[in-house]
């Protein structure tokens, strides 16, 4: 990626897709990813259009690489990635809506996981606050619909 200037940054819309029914979300296999080469499993997600909505990018880009489609409840969380300092993400609660489960060629795999089992499969960075939010969809805490701090 070529050098920013301060301030600049890639950003990254990243879905959190919840099944309500089973409390469990989505998560997708990657190899090789350009960016960042220790990522493996991730939320599904990706960079915006020019002049596109963040809302409808990460309702675009669940949809082109895992074949669901979901509603956005807002943004939850965001960070600047440790293992890439130019790249910004901003992680949105998705609700699954319908679909067929259909992975793109960015993912090798996906799979349905407890929130709380995120850690076992991701080889990066996850942040404290956000694994809490998440611990909090599992078991349906009073945070579920609230932005995490």
């Amino acid at each position: 990626m070529a050098e920013f200037d301060k301030g600049m940054f890639k950003v990254l819309v990243l879905g959190i897709v919840l099944d309500t029914k089973t409390k469990k979300i989505l998560i997708g296999k990657k190899e090789n990813d350009p960016y960042i080469p220790n990522l493996s499993w991730c939320f599904p997600g990706g960079g915006p259009k020019h002049y596109e909505e963040l809302e409808d990018a990460v309702k675009r880009e669940v949809k082109e690489e895992t074949g669901y489609n979901v509603e956005s409840l807002g943004p939850i969380f965001a960070r600047i990635l440790p293992e890439d300092k130019n790249m910004v993400f901003i992680y949105y609660l998705c609700e699954l809506v319908d679909g067929e489960e259909k992975p793109d060629e960015e993912f090798k795999e996906l799979k349905w996981v407890s929130p709380n089992e995120v850690k076992e499969y991701f080889t990066t960075s996850i942040h404290p606050k956000l694994y809490e939010y998440l611990s909090n969809l599992e078991y349906g805490g009073e945070n579920e619909n609230k932005k995490a701090k």
